[in-house]
């Protein structure tokens, strides 16, 4: 096997499903497995779609392409260029530089459900007006920063789901938490150094948020497979 190939338990769990596939709509892929095999190496090495080994074939005929937590964007993805029409880059300016946040909400294994994107200097908040909506568990582990009332703390109550928040020091009226439930938050800092393990995305070299975007789901993805 190559390093970082999918094994062939994992490959039997998602090939009816991928485009491309034999008797699905559209063109038939060449190889659909040493296309996912070729994007996973490339992730998880953080090497350029040009230097892929030959291995993985003819590039161009597989039609690669080449177009947190905070995760620093590369010297490729800070150059001034003129954005396309209304695609957002989801790049900002942290205390760090020019970065991106990945907001995830995870199950109670450590799995992915969800998961977002925001400018580096965007507050905690901001990823959970996107994930908290319609989250189907009856309880929500997270750290001090979601520890505000009218856009965390009062919804989950409204909606009879638990907040396992510890309070902030600053908190005019304290409240309790469940302090050994809290113990399982480590679940979602498992996933961010799972993700991390793949450069491509602990150093972004996409230019497109939707296409970084797309690259932490198909990490979530294999963290689903393992």
């Amino acid at each position: 096997m190559r390093p970082h190939q999918l094994r062939d338990d994992q490959w039997d769990l998602i090939k009816d499903i991928l485009p491309g596939r034999a008797g699905s709509v559209g063109v038939t892929a060449a190889d659909n497995r040493r296309f996912v095999d070729a994007v996973i190496h490339r992730y998880r090495t953080g090497i350029p779609w040009r230097d892929l080994p030959e291995s993985f074939g003819d590039r161009c005929g597989q039609r690669i392409c080449d177009d947190r937590q905070h995760d620093r964007a590369g010297p490729p993805t800070q150059r001034r260029c003129k954005k396309k029409a209304g695609e957002d880059q989801a790049i900002g300016k942290s205390k760090g530089g020019l970065s991106t946040k990945i907001h995830v909400l995870v199950d109670a294994l450590g799995h992915p459900l969800k998961i977002v994107l925001t400018k580096g200097q965007a507050h905690d908040l901001h990823g959970a007006d996107a994930l908290l909506p319609g989250m189907a568990a009856r309880m929500l582990l997270a750290d001090k920063a979601y520890d505000v009332d009218k856009r965390v703390i009062e919804p989950l109550n409204v909606a009879g789901k638990i907040a396992v928040i510890p309070p902030k020091s600053n908190r005019k009226t304290r409240r309790s938490y469940n302090e050994p439930l809290y113990e399982a938050r480590h679940l979602v800092e498992n996933f961010f150094c799972w993700a991390k393990q793949f450069r491509a995305i602990a150093t972004r070299y996409d230019k497109t948020a939707r296409n970084f975007l797309a690259a932490v789901h198909m990490v979530g993805a294999l963290s689903w497979l393992n």
